[in-house]
């Protein structure tokens, strides 16, 4: 019988998609099933547990419905990162299910985070892995702890819903906080240190083993055979990373969404505050990446709060951010002086400083509505290039091509603005959901629907336009000498900001 289709399985923050692919990396099919995120005090970040399941779940049967089942061989899940559930002996949730974004753990970065942690994890002190929350939790509900059965992240949830056993990637459990990176193996030091053993936790697999089939319970549950075979995954930065193809070295991919993910692939382990170490999709190698916490949303902030553009009324049939980079297009490089420092959301990579704010630089009587928009677009690129720059210093070769995905790669001029500013090549993704793309690499490679790993990534991905850097690039990297002062002289100025209003 021919298996010559998978299923990749995006469990994000919001919804789960599923998607159906043949051996070519075509959509034959997909559905997405919304869930809730609670936040119910500043800085927190909550769900259920089980609705990772439930949407997962629908989502895999709606997209199944629509093609030959009997033809899928293998389902891979990518997923949020950091993200975990406490359970009981017997697989319930104690607790909601802390969020990577949860940021409550501040203290405990202070009093845990060190150099020492650093080198194990890969990841700067920082409250985003578990481990820090984990700390929390000790600290402020022991009782969680003194009931825990098991702690796992969304890979392992969902594996054992769908195998009956309590395995992971080690690709989608180190962003965790609890996986030394030279070893992708649980550190004992790190677990005792939150009162942790390793039967408390999922066994670790490499990213592409086949963890089991599906139990009759879940086949059932899913409309699909009991042979379809369980793929181990990786988080969803690693999961695009492979499905943009940017697996070797001299490429970066490059995330344009809510926040901006960006990775470059390394054979060898460091670290750095210049960037976070993760294990790669491919087994043994690693994914160094970079983070801006304000990305799309930035311009999603400034359209909703200032534009005062109802494209409907004025009967263009355009979105108010296609009016606005109408216009910003018109304008030169640089906004006519304008600069733009995109800390919406404090600072991540290389500076780690949660007190950093945006700022517009240079304002002046000139500028209007479509310089701020250009302003913002050019800031993320500069701050990208300086992310880059600063990951680049691990690497054997410089990143010469920058593979774009996500939302804000739709847009022409952003695309166009980024390659002038990073002085590199910039290629579109032909497949949109890459994230979803990598892990049905992942399965198609584990039930031999190609030889490996890279051959899949090679014969499932491509790329579709691409942009050169232009006449624009020599005003733009005099302008790069000014924006990478801005943030080094703001700094002390951010920390008597946050003390003021505290």
């Amino acid at each position: 019988m021919r298996r010559d289709y998978v299923i990749g399985v995006d469990c994000s923050t919001t919804a789960a998609k599923a998607v159906v692919w043949d051996a070519r990396g075509e959509v034959l099919s997909q559905a997405r099933c919304a869930f809730d995120l609670s936040q119910p005090r500043p800085g927190w970040g909550e769900q259920n547990a089980e609705d990772w399941w439930s949407a997962s779940a629908d989502a895999i049967r709606r997209a199944a419905q629509t093609v030959d089942a009997s033809r899928i061989g293998a389902i891979c899940i990518t997923h949020q990162r950091e993200s975990f559930v406490c359970l009981d002996d017997a697989g319930t949730p104690l607790r909601p299910a802390m969020l990577w974004l949860d940021t409550r753990a501040t203290d405990e970065v202070q009093r845990h985070g060190t150099d020492e942690v650093h080198r194990i994890t890969g990841k700067p002190a920082n409250p985003t892995p578990a481990w820090y929350k984990l700390h929390w939790l000790a600290q402020n509900e022991p009782d969680t702890i003194a009931r825990l059965g098991k702690v796992v992240d969304v890979h392992g949830f969902l594996v054992h819903r769908l195998t009956g056993t309590w395995l992971t990637s080690w690709a989608s459990a180190d962003p965790l906080g609890l996986v030394d990176m030279s070893t992708f193996d649980y550190d004992d030091g790190l677990l005792a240190a939150v009162g942790l053993e390793r039967g408390n936790l999922s066994e670790l697999r490499a990213p592409g083993s086949v963890l089991g089939h599906l139990t009759d319970d879940a086949a059932a549950r899913l409309g699909l055979p009991a042979a379809v075979a369980v793929v181990a995954g990786a988080g969803d930065g690693q999961c695009a990373q492979l499905g943009a193809g940017a697996t070797t070295g001299g490429r970066a991919y490059l995330n344009l969404g809510s926040g901006i993910v960006s990775g470059t692939f390394s054979a060898h382990y460091s670290h750095a505050r210049e960037y976070r170490t993760l294990s790669a999709a491919v087994p043994g190698a690693y994914t160094l990446e970079t983070f801006i916490g304000g990305g799309t949303i930035n311009l999603t902030w400034f359209v909703e709060r200032f534009s005062g553009i109802d494209s409907k009324a004025l009967g263009l049939g355009l979105s108010p951010e296609q009016v606005l980079e109408t216009a910003a297009a018109n304008l030169p490089p640089g906004s006519d002086g304008l600069l733009a420092l995109p800390y919406w959301t404090g600072a991540l990579t290389p500076y780690w400083d949660h007190n950093a704010r945006g700022m517009l630089v240079g304002l002046t009587g000139v500028h209007g509505k479509a310089h701020v928009y250009r302003a913002l677009l050019e800031g993320l690129a500069f701050e990208q290039r300086l992310l880059t720059t600063g990951a680049e210093t691990a690497l054997s070769e410089p990143v010469a091509e920058v593979v774009a995905l996500g939302g804000g790669s739709r847009s022409p001029v952003w695309c166009q603005i980024i390659a002038d500013v990073m002085q590199r090549s910039v290629s579109v993704v032909r497949e949109p959901e890459s994230t979803c793309l990598g892990a049905g690499m992942l399965a198609a490679a584990a039930v031999g629907i190609h030889e490996s790993i890279p051959s899949a990534a090679k014969a499932m991905s491509g790329t579709g336009v691409s942009y050169e850097p232009g006449a624009a690039a020599a005003a733009y990297e005099r302008l790069y000498d000014v924006y990478r002062d801005i943030y080094p002289a703001n700094r002390a100025v951010f920390a008597k900001l946050a003390e003021a209003v505290r």
